[in-house]
């Protein structure tokens, strides 16, 4: 018969990331009791499976679970149960973890803004080289320019265009802007939950020329960056891209984007 091992009470919360006052609460409350209490000296000692049970504890924990819950469901006596149970909290942390994903998209594109403004400011031209991760829009089938109406419910227009029963599987960045391809013109939608359907594009990653103008400077700005790609860069962009930055209920300027690989 194999020795079972045994790990003392500082070991048992290093390997669980933990305290030793915690663990000592768990066995006051009866959530994890140590397999083995030393009588003369009352130190506590946990197998393997005490390890087990404790890393369990704390993963529900992180699913905002409250102490008494968790010991309810490590009590049931069916294994069904608890396995069910786990289940379900295996499918709210894969929620929570595309949360987080989601979250930490929106601060990386954020700081990309700031790192661009600050370029801006740094860059007496006003033209700046951005380093933009791949990205996913959705065309509109109809709308070509921005105006206060198609803003206002912005993406109405696009979950629009999209299938009833597809449109769960939907969901877009507080963002508008105008691409341009050729002789092509259409507002987008930047995707950051979708499914293949007809109007999807996908932007590549790399560098991007950027400037801020206003409407009056757009065409201006877009043929300036045109320029600068093809004489400092060597390359001509298929496509370009103008966000709307909202400035006013009436008043919208653009940050205008080439690719240049």
């Amino acid at each position: 018969m194999e020795k079972k091992e045994y790990f003392s009470i500082g070991k048992a919360a290093r390997l669980v990331n933990t305290t030793t006052e915690t663990l000592r609460h768990y066995d006051r409350i009866g959530l994890v009791r140590p397999s083995k209490t030393d009588e003369w000296t009352n130190y506590r000692y946990y197998t393997k499976e005490d390890i087990v049970r404790l890393n369990t504890v704390h993963a529900l924990q992180l699913m905002d679970l409250p102490l008494k819950d968790i010991k309810k469901v490590l009590d049931y006596d069916n294994l069904e149960e608890i396995i069910e149970f786990l289940k379900q909290a295996e499918r709210k942390a894969d929620e929570k973890i595309a949360a987080l994903r989601y979250s930490k998209k929106k601060i990386q594109r954020a700081k990309e803004d700031y790192e661009s403004k600050l370029r801006f400011r740094q860059n007496e031209s006003g033209i700046s080289i951005r380093e933009i991760s791949s990205r996913v829009i959705l065309l509109s089938d109809k709308l070509e320019k921005p105006t206060v109406d198609n803003l206002w419910n912005y993406h109405k227009n696009y979950y629009d265009m999209i299938p009833p029963d597809a449109r769960k599987q939907f969901a877009f960045e507080d963002t508008a802007g105008i691409y341009k391809d050729g002789n092509i013109t259409r507002l987008f939608a930047l995707c950051t939950r979708y499914e293949e359907i007809e109007g999807l594009k996908t932007l590549p990653e790399g560098k991007y020329l950027s400037a801020n103008c206003t409407e009056e400077k757009r065409e201006e700005t877009l043929k300036a960056l045109l320029a600068m790609a093809k004489e400092e860069y060597g390359t001509e962009p298929s496509f370009s891209l103008e966000f709307i930055i909202i400035a006013g209920i009436l008043h919208w300027n653009y940050e205008i984007q080439v690719y240049i690989g």
